[in-house]
């Protein structure tokens, strides 16, 4: 990206910003920090690093020159830039800049002149000799001739149309109209118009300065002097009043005259000191002839007095300053003699005037006067530098001006003013000849000595530096096309290495130095974008990144005008204009499929902004046959369709390199294929994520430039897929049997493949799905295997000690049934029959490992059982507990792991299978349940069964009676039936809190004490209705009272509802306890020592 050039510091700043963004927003959060800020920090060292400010003594860059080259540059900056850009040194610029005189603006416009008649000339010449360039129809030639007949006209006019300059406010451009063909406007012609005299008038401004007069004697010194100022045919000014004895002045007069020779007149007055004086005094004057050539300093005249007047030797010091006008381009004496003008050899004052950029007139001026006394125009003339005269009196240096039919002669007096007046009119004419003196009048004089010298001494270094050939060499006669060439070729050579990112658009300042070459030497418009193209290209060739827009728009230009269309008004088109065009389209086709087949190289994250599409749209009008005709869709995307193909070749071939997975070297290749599986498979692995990162990548910048043809971006990307399955299927293939490390390289294309619309269920990923079915089952036949002798080997060895929410055999088989369903899951197997069939598979196995589970638990529950004491001495095992949990866990587990997410066509099917596997697990709750009410309830019946013993009439009774009474004489007997109730009670209450405690499910616990009270009166009232003849022993009562009001108000803090802690046994028990504690108290009023039915708090816990 750096090396082509083509993007600026802002896209470099922008593709930063997103995939630093991109890259943050995948991190996990972090408290206290925010991903903004993160982001923001980014951002902020980017911005750092990129202006350098660590590195204080980074030199400045070029930044700012380039951004100054994007504005409209000066006359003096587009010098310095082309000096750089033609390797010109400074020295051979200021030999060029003096020599060609490139700061005298009617120079420039001569020049100027003199090859816009050249280039007229030449296309003369070319119709004259029918040398013309081969045009791809015959009667173009004479269509080739009026072209160039008409771009010159049309640089005249513009010429023409330019003002002379600001000049004066008197002075009006004058437009002279011309005919298509002509270049020149000839004197006589009836179809021109001729000058006036008053179309020449000038406008001058004097200044006339007095500074003092010397020599006045004829007044007495404390007289008032003054003078006067005026231009004759003008106003009077006056200076200020002095003394005689000091006349100074320095007073200005400032006038404006139309005459090139005027008359100033300057007097001295005193003031009259008579009573009848109606004037002043004049005590001198001084008449002068001022013209623009004279001496602006202040100089001593000695003026005119009165006679009789004492100042003999009055002078005056003045200095008259006369003006150029703009329009004026020189001026002086000459001898002149023609033959429609001038027509006696005489000198007159000359005037050389321009009337417009083309019009200039040589004009002769008397005194006084505004209009020319003659003129003669100067256009179609040829001046020239001619030999002396021998009969012609006055005059020593000649020159002419020869136009046909008719011949000027003029001369000056000197060698100097005839070269100054032949540059000033070679100028004027247009001529392209060149005056040059004869060697033998180049002589030294007293006033041309300096110019002779600077002239020797600018020769001599023009030839030391070799420059006298370019500043001698006729525009005209140069190959321009050529030159131009090579000036475009430069410039942008130039313009590329530039710290700005142009794309191959030229600047402003460069694209105005070119159009003005163009125009001035008439390169034609379809060679200079033809050569553009060509220099374009190049660069694009060579890895610069190139506006697509900008070669579209030269293409249109050329194909248009080859196709006759005429964009700039040329209608001809040469056959090599024709040729090289064919030869560029066809180089321009190559070179866009090859920038389309390496988009990802040739526009990197989608930048330029916008070129790709540019370039696709390019291809597009460069497959057309010509400009009317649209090329058919399906072609351009059968060309498209190839350069795709080509990429995804190119972008895996380059990514593989990247990824080190194809060495260049054979030693590489080795090291490849002897690579463990391991190895293999982890590279593979990396491999795809580069694979999804470049199609991810794809999508985001490029996928916008091909949305006319989406289909061919997914044939690209399956193309690209192709590649990568031949080193996957390679990897694969090395890896072990029943190997299951390569299921995250399936997870991660598939997720990437099935979030992917075009992609999904496409040719690579049937192919991945058929490569990994059988890894799948299989993985699932082993696992199943596994899982299920992992049940037989864990309930063996089975210790049932708690661990979590079960056992360590239950919670090892719910773990894996759920990491099993979670990998089969995470795989998000795309095709729907297949996926609904390992879900099946999967939810079966879970049902049927649970029911083995659930039956291997009861049996151990019930033979664990069958093992406890039977007596109060019973407290329930831990692992009791922990077998009613994994039975409560497995409940839990079924739903999760046996519930069908699936389709309908399995529902019915399913549901009787899953409320199989939830009816066993809750008939087994159940008879757990039972058996543990069982076994406390043979606790109760023990415990009755000792109160047997104290049944009225047995013999045991009696003799226990006896005994009791006897001995209670000589001790304390311990109350009888209390160890009995509170050693039950006990039980009750230990077992109570244990199950509390250890089991998990609340609502089993309440089911089971439900069962255990309801049980337990039950039991208690069976035994009493067993005795309803008999009156119950004292110590039976009194401990059945404790039993039942202790049981009644432990369950009743367990939560077991009132409706059952008041049902019907316990009702018929309370009654009949109730009885017999009544019949009790009548018999024996001590004999319950404080226990009865009825409620109390202050009875003993």
């Amino acid at each position: 990206m750096v090396q082509s050039g083509g993007c600026s510091a802002n896209d470099f700043r922008e593709v930063f910003k997103k995939n630093i963004e991109k890259r943050v927003r995948s991190l996990p959060e972090i408290d206290g920090l925010s991903k903004e800020t993160v982001l923001s920090s980014w951002i902020a060292k980017y911005d750092a690093i990129y202006r350098g400010e660590d590195d204080v003594c980074r030199p400045p860059g070029r930044g700012a020159l380039s951004a100054v080259s994007e504005l409209i540059l000066s006359k003096e900056q587009l010098y310095e830039m082309f000096q750089q850009i033609l390797g010109v040194k400074k020295l051979e610029h200021q030999l060029l800049y003096n020599a060609c005189q490139l700061d005298n603006a009617d120079e420039q416009a001569a020049q100027i002149r003199r090859e816009l008649d050249g280039r007229l000339q030449l296309a003369e010449k070319m119709a004259k000799e029918r040398n013309f360039p081969k045009f791809i129809a015959k009667e173009m030639e004479s269509m080739y001739i009026e072209e160039l007949r008409s771009s010159v006209n049309l640089l005249m006019a513009n010429l023409e149309s330019l003002p002379v300059s600001k000049g004066g406010p008197e002075f009006k451009l004058q437009k002279l109209k011309r005919s298509q063909n002509s270049a020149f406007l000839d004197i006589g012609d009836e179809n021109e118009i001729q000058l006036s005299k008053s179309d020449v008038v000038l406008s001058f401004t004097l200044e006339i300065v007095i500074m003092e007069v010397q020599g006045l004697k004829s007044v007495a010194p404390n007289r008032i002097v003054y003078c006067t100022m005026e231009v004759e045919g003008g106003e009077k000014l006056q200076t200020d009043q002095a003394e005689a004895s000091r006349p100074q002045w320095g007073t200005q007069g400032d006038f404006t005259t139309t005459h090139p020779r005027p008359v100033v007149k300057v007097k001295l007055f005193t003031e009259s000191t008579g009573v009848l004086a109606l004037e002043d005094k004049e005590l001198g004057r001084v008449i002068l002839y001022p013209t623009s050539n004279s001496s602006k300093s202040a100089d001593l005249h000695r003026m005119i007095v009165p006679k009789n007047s004492q100042d003999s030797d009055l002078k005056i010091k003045l200095a008259v300053r006369m003006d150029k006008p703009p329009h004026m381009k020189h001026s002086g004496y000459l001898y002149a003699l023609g033959q429609k003008v001038w027509k006696r050899w005489k000198k007159r004052y000359f005037v050389l005037v321009q009337v417009s950029q083309y019009t200039f007139a040589m004009c002769s001026y008397r005194e006084k006067k505004s209009e020319p006394q003659e003129l003669m125009q100067l256009e179609g003339y040829t001046v020239d530098y001619t030999d002396p005269h021998p009969g012609l009196q006055g005059g020593q240096m000649f020159f002419n001006a020869v136009k046909e039919g008719d011949t000027v002669i003029f001369a000056s007096d000197d060698e100097q003013d005839r070269i100054l007046w032949v540059q000033a009119m070679y100028r004027a004419t247009g001529q392209s000849y060149k005056p040059i003196p004869a060697i033998q009048t180049q002589k030294l004089n007293p006033k041309g000595g300096t110019l002779h010298a600077d002239a020797q001494l600018y020769a001599d270094r023009f030839q030391k530096h070799g420059m006298d050939e370019f500043i001698s060499a006729n525009p005209c006669k140069l190959d321009h096309a050529f030159l131009f060439r090579i000036l475009q070729r430069q410039t942008l050579d130039h313009r590329l290495n530039d710290s700005y990112s142009c794309l191959g658009w030229f600047s402003p300042g460069q694209v105005f130095v070119l159009d003005e070459y163009c125009a001035r030497y008439g390169v034609r418009g379809c060679h200079r974008h033809l050569c553009y193209l060509t220099e374009l290209m190049e660069h694009s060739e060579n890895g610069a990144v190139i506006d697509p827009t900008l070669l579209h728009y030269s293409f249109a230009f050329c194909a248009s005008h080859v196709h006759g269309n005429r964009p700039d008004g040329i209608g001809t088109v040469s056959m090599e204009e024709k040729e090289r065009f064919e030869e560029i389209k066809e180089r321009l086709s190559s070179l866009l499929e090859n920038q389309i087949s390496h988009f990802r190289y040739c526009f990197p994250f989608g930048r330029p902004e916008g070129a790709l599409k540019a370039t696709l749209s390019l291809l597009e009008r460069v497959l057309m046959k010509d400009i009317a005709t649209p090329i058919p869709a399906e072609e351009v995307k059968k060309v498209v369709r190839k350069c795709l193909e080509k990429a995804a070749l190119i972008n895996y071939t380059r990514l593989t390199e990247y990824a080190r997975t194809e060495g260049p070297a054979e030693k590489d290749a080795e090291t490849m294929n002897q690579a463990t599986p391991a190895r293999k498979l982890e590279e593979v692995l990396h491999l795809a994520e580069l694979c999804i990162e470049v199609l991810q990548q794809n999508e985001e910048h490029h996928a916008e430039a091909f949305a006319w043809w989406p289909d061919l971006l997914a044939e690209h990307a399956e193309k690209f897929w192709a590649l990568f399955t031949v080193d996957m299927d390679t990897a694969l293939e090395a890896q072990p049997q029943d190997s299951w490390d390569s299921f995250p390289l399936f997870q991660l294309l598939n997720n990437f493949l099935r979030n992917d619309t075009l992609l999904c269920n496409g040719k690579f990923h049937k192919h991945l799905q058929e490569i990994f079915v059988p890894s799948v089952v299989r993985y699932v036949d082993l696992m199943e295997s596994s899982i299920a002798q992992s049940i037989h080997r864990g309930f063996e060895q089975e210790t049932w000690q708690p661990v979590n929410n079960g056992s360590a055999t239950s919670e090892d088989l719910f773990w894996k049934l759920d990491a099993l369903q979670m990998f089969v899951f995470d795989l998000h197997w795309p095709e729907q029959e297949f996926a609904h069939h390992l879900e099946q598979r999967l939810k079966l196995m879970a049902s049927d490992m649970i029911e083995a589970c659930v039956k291997r638990t009861r049996t151990a529950f019930e033979i664990k059982l069958q093992k406890a004491s039977k007596t109060t001495d019973l407290r329930i095992p831990a692992s009791v507990c922990t077998m009613f949990n994994v039975l409560v866990d497995a409940k839990k587990q079924s739903t999760k792991l046996c519930a069908l997410d699936g389709g309908q066509e399995f529902g019915s099917q399913w549901q009787q299978y899953h409320s199989k596997i939830d009816d066993l697990i809750d008939n087994t709750v159940k008879e757990i349940i039972s058996l543990l009410v069982s076994k406390f309830v043979s606790v109760l019946e023990g415990v009755l069964s000792k109160l047997s013993r104290y049944d009225e009439g047995t013999f045991f009774s009696s003799i226990l009676s006896f005994t009791v009474k006897a001995a209670a004489k000589y001790v304390d007997v311990p109350k009888p039936g209390m160890d009995l109730a509170d050693t039950y009670i006990m039980f009750v209450r230990q077992n109570q809190d244990i199950l509390r405690e250890k089991v998990n499910e609340e609502m089993y616990i309440e089911k089971l004490f439900d069962q255990w009270y309801s049980s337990s009166m039950k039991v208690i009232c069976v035994w009493l209705a067993d005795r309803l003849d008999l009156q119950l022993h004292i110590y039976q009562l009194k401990t059945l009272i404790k039993i039942v009001k202790k049981s009644y108000r432990d369950f009743r803090l367990q939560g077991v509802l009132e409706g059952t802690l008041h049902g019907k046994a316990y009702e018929t028990l309370h009654r009949r306890l109730t009885v017999e504690e009544a019949a009790a108290s009548v018999s024996d009023g001590g004999g319950l020592q404080g226990i009865t039915m009825k409620d109390s708090d202050e009875e003993e816990g």
